[in-house]
């Protein structure tokens, strides 16, 4: 029954009518009886996606998943959705670029203890629907594609949780998009990925914009960047609005305590990559801060020893309290 029940997931999607971007008119403001049956749409659609992700039986989550995607794709088809924000829907991530020329859905479904399907869309900025439906192969991928470009029918699938546009030399916008991918019971990813669309307005993901330089350990052209490490750790890859990098914990590797493996934890430096001249450059310590004292917030004990060790003034001898 779950295989069943995946099949029609990973095809429901494709059963969207795509419709060619013949023209670049931006959707326009909904009108009162558009809004009034986007708010019927969303109310559904939080009670299916709490389902999706709270529901006890397996066979129940994945029917609510399947009823979410055959309405999410009907609500969409409204005229100028791409304005609707879709506020309560705290179970799928939405995000859209500061040009706001597309935005992304993705969400999680929780299979069993050691399995997550991944499912999107990308939806572009037009009074009708032009929808893109991600399918997630994470699952059948021999090796993790960190050199690879997919497409919407082959991508590693995750919840994505920010996106920050960027222009390559010579290759126009392209979207740096931050992902979290669950895995299994064990170990946990984070995914730093490339978004960009051809000149037919086909969207595709990776693409070869990070110099490592000679760092041992990688090989050049890389499309994407995937951390793995334990599941009881917190890793940061993310956009640091401070120091203007992408930023994320430096990982070392130790044997898993669950299986006759290795798996990786943070050692408490980061890394960072910099943006410069169209291409991300690797730094492989971004902190080099060192203080040449132990850090005391005021002196304790000093050099009048008019201090005991607990940092009392100490009685004067001759004298009584």
């Amino acid at each position: 029954m779950p295989m069943k029940f995946a099949t029609i997931l990973l095809f429901g999607l494709m059963t969207v009518p795509l419709f060619a971007q013949k023209n670049k008119k931006t959707a326009g403001p909904l009108t009162p009886e558009a809004i009034t049956s986007m708010h019927a749409y969303e109310d559904t659609l939080g009670v299916l996606s709490f389902a999706m992700v709270n529901d006890s039986i397996e066979v129940e989550r994945f029917g609510a998943a399947h009823r979410l995607i055959t309405m999410l794709v009907e609500a969409l088809k409204t005229e100028n959705s791409f304005n609707y924000p879709f506020d309560r829907l705290k179970s799928i991530s939405i995000l859209a670029p500061p040009d706001s020329s597309f935005r992304i859905f993705s969400w999680q479904l929780f299979v069993n203890d050691s399995t997550y399907r991944y499912y999107g869309a990308i939806q572009m900025n037009t009074p009708q629907l032009v929808l893109h439906p991600l399918r997630d192969k994470s699952l059948d991928m021999e090796r993790l594609p960190t050199h690879e470009v997919l497409t919407p029918d082959q991508w590693y699938g995750s919840v994505y949780y920010n996106i920050r546009p960027f222009d390559m030399r010579g290759g126009g916008r392209h979207y740096m998009i931050f992902g979290f991918d669950a895995v299994d019971f064990f170990n946990r990813r984070k995914i730093l990925d490339v978004l960009y669309f051809d000149a037919e307005g086909k969207p595709f993901f990776g693409a070869p914009v990070f110099d490592r330089g000679d760092a041992p350990g990688f090989t050049p052209g890389e499309t994407r960047i995937i951390l793995e490490y334990t599941a009881e750790a917190s890793v940061r890859l993310n956009w640091d609005e401070q120091y203007q990098v992408i930023l994320f914990d430096h990982l070392l590797p130790v044997p898993s305590p669950y299986y006759n493996g290795m798996t990786h934890v943070p050692d408490g430096s980061y890394e960072a990559f910099q943006f410069s001249k169209g291409r991300w450059k690797y730094i492989p310590k971004i902190f080099n801060d060192v203080n040449l004292e132990v850090p005391m917030p005021e002196p304790i004990l000093d050099s009048r020893k008019e201090k005991d060790i607990l940092g009392k003034n100490k009685k004067k001898k001759g004298k009584t309290p």
